[in-house]
């Protein structure tokens, strides 16, 4: 049953954002919801993502693990490149074998977990991740009285949101928005940045809708609301890079009786965090491998960093890590002889990229907006963020600050020796670790373990039978660190349960059905056994 020490849980989770809210204090802003959702709960304006591109930055949020550490570092694992073809991918990344999504520990506790619907996590969603993965993923299909954590993916503020298509009206005038000093201010860039507006106006109404959802089901009193983005806004310079603009993330949370209203925390929070988090808030043990920690409840602990990576993403290689505290970033290049500008097709669709390269080539940039185009790259990036929000201004060569570029140098360096750092190794090796012979592994099938005074668990059932009551049915896989799914419904669209113990077996016929996965690993085959408890 839902009670105070198992509360519910919703994740409103945006797309390519940074805090362009009224709460936020943007003038330009139409988002009554998410000020609605900010009058009564906090706002943390120190939030930041772990990579400012999405798939790197979701993996960890899902396992609360560093990408770096469990090798999701590396944007599109999962998609063949036409236009490189010789790159290793495409591949699922496989973790260390203890590394689970968070919510199958919710589940095993016995919340009821959605995601509506988007993933992206560089491995295929296990099975055993939640109860309900779909368009039709709601907190609403759950049994009566079971806590819930449901997960809803709003996709309207993606950076391809900004291309021109269709040519649709642009209801924010273009000529009051703000572009950053380093990108061209043209009028079709300053559409672009004025469409992102508009797309936040239907995030914003889609957020509406589920509020609305919880206050018509009685649930907003004891319903935790989480409003974040998945990384940074999608700007060039924005997306893709570690500076504020690309993983700087809004941050709201709602939590009646415990969060003052219209509140502000300056607390530094990394969005490998959240699950952490959730757990504690939940009640639910987190195991001692998640990285991440929790922001709020009893477990609440202090950051004095976040860290932040980019590596390949799309067809280019890169290596940049980066460190932050509330005043100062440190960044290290270790590809300075390359330029910023790498080849990715996907970005160079952005209309302001466009302008970007149009400007650059008749040679009409200048000042910062050179900031892309200089070469080589400083080796290391110092500024102070809480000066110079745009992070322009270099000052790793200033002697003054040569104690604060020591400790933030060694601290990073102490974050990749204690959680590791797999940007070391490439790509290659790591899928052919991951899959022997160029094969993906597969995970072994469960078996059935029949557990009652004549078979006290000695071996598995070969095949369907009778069994005298009472029973106990065991499962197990053999693959190390695999989850195991079972249902006792018959079809397609069928529930699959996460099995966490013995099942108790009803008298008269049963016919169960199981699965297993590994992350990483193809999905076993199903197992089926028919029993007759008599």
């Amino acid at each position: 049953m839902n009670t105070p020490d198992r509360p519910n849980i919703l994740w409103i989770s945006l797309e390519d954002t940074t805090p362009r809210f009224g709460c936020y204090g943007d003038p330009i802003a139409r988002t009554p919801n998410i000020d609605r959702l900010a009058a009564g709960g906090c706002r943390f304006p120190n939030a930041f993502s772990t990579a400012g591109v999405c798939a790197p930055s979701r993996s960890a949020i899902i396992t609360g693990m560093y990408q770096t550490s469990i090798g999701t570092h590396h944007m599109r694992t999962g998609h063949t490149n036409r236009n490189t073809p010789n790159m290793p991918t495409p591949y699922s990344a496989v973790p260390p074998p203890y590394v689970k999504t968070f919510t199958e520990y919710l589940r095993g506790a016995g919340y009821y977990c959605t995601n509506n619907s988007k993933t992206d996590y560089q491995f295929t969603p296990p099975i055993t991740a939640w109860d309900d993965n779909s368009n039709q993923g709601h907190w609403r299909n759950r049994e009566e009285g079971q806590p819930f954590f449901s997960v809803f993916n709003p996709g309207v503020t993606h950076e391809s949101g900004m291309w021109d298509r269709d040519n649709r009206p642009i209801t924010t005038n273009p000529d009051d928005v703000e572009l950053p000093p380093y990108l061209p201010d043209t009028p079709k860039a300053r559409e672009a940045l004025a469409r992102q507006y508009d797309n936040l106006v239907t995030a914003d109404t889609r957020v509406g809708e589920l509020l609305d959802q919880l206050e018509e089901d009685g649930l907003a009193e004891n319903t935790i609301v989480f409003l974040w983005s998945d990384h940074g806004e999608g700007l060039p310079r924005g997306k893709r890079w570690p500076y504020d603009a690309g993983i700087r993330i809004p941050l709201i949370v709602r939590w009646h009786g415990e969060i003052s209203p219209n509140s502000e925390s300056d607390q530094l929070v990394s969005l490998i965090d959240l699950g952490p988090t959730v757990l504690s808030l939940c009640g639910v043990q987190t195991p001692q491998h998640v990285q991440g920690q929790p922001f709020l409840g009893p477990q609440k602990t202090e950051r004095d960093y976040i860290f932040a990576t980019r590596d390949r993403y799309d067809e280019s290689y890169d290596m940049i890590r980066a460190v932050r505290d509330k005043k100062y970033k440190y960044i290290r290049n270790y590809y300075p002889e390359k330029p910023y500008l790498l080849w990715i097709p996907y970005r160079n669709r952005h209309p302001v990229m466009q302008e970007m390269w149009r400007l650059y080539a008749e040679g009409k940039l200048e000042g910062d907006r050179l900031t892309m185009f200089r070469y080589p790259r400083p080796t290391e990036e110092l500024y102070d963020v809480e000066n110079d929000k745009y992070e322009l201004s270099n000052l790793a060569e200033d002697t003054s600050l040569a104690d604060v570029l020591e400790r933030m140098r060694n601290t990073l360096a102490e974050w990749q020796s204690e959680f590791g750092d797999m940007g070391d190794i490439s790509e290659e090796q790591m899928k052919a670790k991951w899959y022997p012979n160029g094969e993906q592994p597969q995970t072994a099938s469960p078996i059935f373990i029949p557990i009652n005074a004549s078979n006290p668990g000695r071996g598995p059932a070969q095949d369907n039978g009778e069994w005298e009551a009472p029973l106990l049915l065991q499962l197990h896989c053999s693959t190390q660190g695999a989850s195991i799914a079972y249902t006792m419904e018959q079809g397609e669209d069928v529930h699959w349960k996460l099995y966490t113990e013995p099942l108790r077996l009803p008298k008269g016929e049963t016919t169960i059905r199981t699965k297993a996965i590994r992350i990483g690993y193809k999905e076993s085959d199903e197992n089926t056994l028919q029993v007759k408890v008599i």
